[in-house]
């Protein structure tokens, strides 16, 4: 029996040599030629700090990962601003069915709209922060907590108490109060309370376990997002590939490209944050790269306190930097640097 264990052992003990020298392989193999970027990350620590992940997907492979301190792939962290893309593709899924247009206006689900002088506000202006309505300047106007119990007071303040300070589609105000408009828009629609319609939507459908919106007090769709870099990766694949994941199309191609588009130009914009300045907005998302004819070839929506997810459709890939700090806003030139180390990496297919 003993001789027999001894065998046994040995056995195990190969097997497991065996695949552990595989999946080392596989993960050299998998992040061969991202060397620079590697480099690039160990020496901008300063700006980094100790907590960060850095991902990039290519053509459906995760072709590299670097995880550094307490922040793992699978960590749960706040998102901020980065939860305004994922509102933006719940609305669309809404869109997609028939139960509502992107030129729809506000009032014809909310009536207290109409009520206070702002009739014409449309869904695609909330999305593209194109309402005209009063909003707090500043990025710690935006991170304050909610005095709201729902949404709905939450809209319906915005309805009643705040000013119009521009026509509808005519000024950029980047904050948080077109994005939850259009949220609350998606409540009355279908009855359901917008945490457990991004949940059925979005997050279950693309596997993103570690996701949520949930809050003791009013949600928060445009800044209220806990998610993990793995998860967010997840809805990064599937607008790279069109509205498709794992063999299930999620939103349609035309969806996706309506959320590409620009809504919006420079000379209309009284305020962005540093990281969105010289940036056109899509629908949820800056775009950061575009083409000869003003079409975006790469979107991102960062957080405040260093989430910046990306998508770079010329390249075809999607890649992130998910980090716990908070000064985000002001390290759009180390994001631009990041992307394009990345650029150098995969080659580009667009004229």
């Amino acid at each position: 029996m003993e001789i027999l264990s001894l065998k046994y052992t040995k056995t195990c003990c190969k097997v497991s040599l065996f695949w552990g020298m595989l999946l080392f392989f596989q993960v050299a193999i998998g992040q061969a030629g991202f060397e620079p970027l590697e480099q690039f990350l160990n020496n901008t620590k300063k700006e980094l700090g100790k907590n960060y992940v850095c991902m990039v997907l290519h053509d459906g492979k995760l072709a590299f990962k670097k995880e550094a301190g307490d922040l793992k792939i699978n960590t749960q962290i706040p998102i901020m601003g980065s939860s305004k893309w994922l509102t933006a593709a719940l609305v669309m899924t809404f869109v997609d069915q028939g139960k509502l247009n992107l030129d729809d206006k506000v009032s014809s689900y909310l009536p207290i709209f109409a009520t206070y002088g702002k009739a014409y506000i449309t869904i695609r202006q909330c999305l593209s922060h194109l309402t005209g309505i009063q909003a707090p300047i500043g990025i710690g106007n935006l991170l304050q907590k909610s005095k709201f119990n729902t949404l709905e007071e939450e809209v319906n303040a915005f309805a009643s108490k705040r000013e119009i300070q521009d026509n509808p589609g005519v000024a950029f105000r980047y904050s948080n109060v077109g994005l939850n408009i259009a949220a609350r828009v998606l409540e009355v629609i279908s009855k359901k309370q917008f945490d457990q319609l991004m949940a059925e939507r979005i997050f279950r459908p693309l596997n993103m376990r570690n996701s949520s919106f949930y809050s003791n007090k009013a949600v928060n769709p445009s800044d209220g997002a806990v998610a993990t870099a793995a998860d967010y990766m997840n809805f990064l694949n599937m607008l790279l590939n069109k509205g498709m994941f794992n063999n299930r199309r999620i939103l349609s191609e035309k969806a996706i490209e309506e959320m590409e588009k620009p809504e919006m130009n420079l000379n209309m914009v009284q305020y962005a944050p540093p990281i969105g300045t010289g940036y056109v907005y899509a629908l949820g998302a800056w775009i950061i790269n575009s083409n000869e004819q003003g079409m975006a070839t790469a979107l991102a929506a960062p957080g405040s306190n260093g989430c910046y997810p990306w998508i770079d459709i010329c390249h075809h890939y999607a890649a992130l930097i998910f980090e716990t700090g908070k000064n985000g806003e002001q390290k759009k030139d180390w994001y631009i640097q990041l992307k394009n180390n990345v650029d150098d990496i995969i080659p580009g297919n667009c004229k």
